[in-house]
C-alpha cells in the first residue's frame, strides 16, 4: 500500500495523537511534580497547568479512538487548532507594556505566587521593595537588606522570552494540528479497504 493510501493515513493519524497523549501526560507529570517537590506552592498555577494537559489528553484519546474507528473528528481538532494559533500568536504579539501590565495583574492576584518568586528569583516585592512587609527571599534577611532587586527588573529579563518561546512552541504544536486536521479529512475521505469494496462511506 503506497503511502497516501488508507492504512498510511490512519498510521500517521494514530502517532499525532500518540504524540499529543506523551505531550498532555508529560504536562500533567511536570506540574504534579512541581508541587510535590515545593517548587511551585500555588495550587492556581498547577491546577491551570494539570487542566491543559487533561484537555489535551482527551482531544487526543478521542483522536486516537477516531482514528483507530474510522469515525470523523475534523471539528474538534480544528477549534483546537484555532484556540492554540490565537493565544500563539497573542504571546508573540505583547509588547513590553503589554507583559509588565500582565505581570502586574498577575502578581496582584495570588499572594502564594508572590512567595514563590519572592524565594525562586531572590527579589523582593514587583515595582519597589517594601521594608515594612515580608518577603521569602534569602537576600531580605541579609544586612543591608538594600541589595535586594525588585521582582519586577528580574521578570522582565526573562519575560519576552519566555513569551516567544511558548509563543513558537505554540505555533509548532497548532500547524501539526492543522496537519492533524488535514489527515483526518483526507482519511474520513478514504474507502476502507477492508470493508465492502461497493460500500460508500
Amino acid at each position: 500500500m503506497v503511502c497516501g493510501g488508507f492504512v498510511c493515513t490512519k498510521n500517521s493519524l494514530c502517532a499525532l495523537n500518540i504524540l499529543y497523549v506523551l505531550v498532555s501526560l508529560l504536562l500533567v507529570g511536570v506540574a504534579a511534580w512541581g508541587k510535590w517537590f515545593g517548587l511551585v506552592s500555588s495550587i492556581h498555577v498547577v491546577a491551570v497547568v494539570i487542566g491543559v494537559g487533561i484537555f489535551l489528553f482527551l482531544v487526543a484519546f478521542v483522536g486516537l479512538c477516531g482514528a483507530l474507528r474510522h469515525h470523523q473528528y475534523v471539528i474538534i481538532l480544528f477549534v483546537v487548532f484555532v484556540v492554540q494559533l490565537s493565544v500563539s500568536c497573542a504571546c508573540l504579539a505583547l509588547n513590553k507594556d503589554q507583559q509588565n501590565h500582565l505581570l502586574e495583574v498577575g502578581w496582584n492576584r495570588s499572594e502564594s505566587t508572590q512567595r514563590d518568586v519572592e524565594k525562586t528569583l531572590n527579589c523582593c516585592g514587583f515595582s519597589y521593595v517594601s521594608y515594612n512587609a515580608s518577603c521569602a527571599a534569602s537576600c531580605f534577611n541579609h544586612m543591608p537588606p538594600l541589595s535586594c532587586n525588585t521582582c519586577a527588573a528580574i521578570i522582565e529579563t526573562y519575560a519576552g522570552e519566555v513569551l516567544r518561546f511558548v509563543g513558537g512552541i505554540g505555533l509548532f504544536f497548532s500547524f501539526t494540528e492543522m496537519l492533524g486536521v488535514w489527515l483526518a479529512h483526507r482519511y474520513r475521505n478514504i474507502k476502507d479497504p477492508r470493508s465492502n469494496p461497493g460500500a460508500f462511506l
